[in-house]
């Protein structure tokens, strides 16, 4: 970071600070973040009371956000970049909020090019360089079990990663370094294997909503990664591993520090 965005950073911080107890109070009641370090929870901090000062926190149908649900959301979203950055969160402004899951309309073509107006309930939906949506029900939900492999902001911000470099597909910009093509193979035959396993109707112990594409696949085990790595390192080792490079944590360790 060079002085100038340091500069701008302290400024932010010491100008719009998060209130220290409620920080503490977050960071303890939120599953993901258990077992963190102290330098990576000051790292946090950062990203967190920049994504407040850059984004507008809004509350839909009612919903009137308090305090600390804002630096609930903030954290989570920022967990996922904590080792790329926060330039990754770029390009947009706005997190709406709805109370609980929300419907919404919209056109889909079947494989034989028909056109059907569908109505889906979400919990949680992202657009490129449009507003980050999730529920805030879902949220709380995570946030009242020890140990959740779901998370619905993480799921949305790893969308949001993914369409950097253009439509969600399951393939973020990797750091420089990585190797794609073993990013793909590790993610490719891990999905592959996720689907022949909900095809022929076997339960397995990753989400089966990670087969419905490759975009939802990386939203999910990223999920995973953060929530419940051991989960996925046991069942898809390549990925994890994948994973760990791609965003520069590994969360196991964690799980380690947080059961000591």
């Amino acid at each position: 970071m060079n002085w100038f965005k340091r500069l701008r950073l302290r400024t932010i911080l010491h100008r719009h600070p998060i209130d220290r107890p409620l920080w503490q109070q977050v960071t303890a009641t939120t599953p993901a973040i258990q077992g963190f370090s102290a330098v990576e929870k000051a790292h946090l901090h950062e990203l967190a009371t920049l994504f407040l000062y850059e984004k507008k926190l809004i509350g839909v149908q009612g919903l009137e956000l308090s305090e600390a649900m804002r630096v609930t959301i903030a954290a989570l979203a920022c967990l996922p970049i904590l080792g790329l950055g926060f330039s990754c969160l770029k390009g947009w402004t706005e997190v709406i909020v709805y109370p609980s899951a929300f419907r919404i309309r919209r056109d889909e073509t079947d494989p034989t090019g028909i056109v059907h107006d569908q109505e889906r309930v979400l919990s949680g939906e992202s657009w490129s360089r449009g507003p980050l949506i999730v529920s805030w029900d879902e949220i709380e939900q995570d946030l009242r079990q020890t140990r959740s492999e779901r998370n619905v902001v993480i799921h949305e911000i790893a969308h949001k990663l993914d369409m950097l470099n253009g439509p969600a597909d399951g393939y973020p910009p990797l750091p420089v370094g990585m190797s794609v093509a073993a990013w793909s193979k590790a993610l490719s035959t891990a999905y592959e294997h996720l689907l022949r396993r909900v095809e022929h109707h076997h339960r397995p112990r990753i989400d089966p909503y990670a087969a419905e594409s490759p975009a939802e696949f990386f939203a999910v085990i990223s999920e995973y990664f953060f929530c419940a790595p051991d989960i996925l390192q046991t069942e898809f080792a390549a990925v994890y591993a994948q994973l760990c490079l791609y965003y520069r944590q590994n969360p196991l360790l964690r799980l380690g520090r947080s059961v000591t």
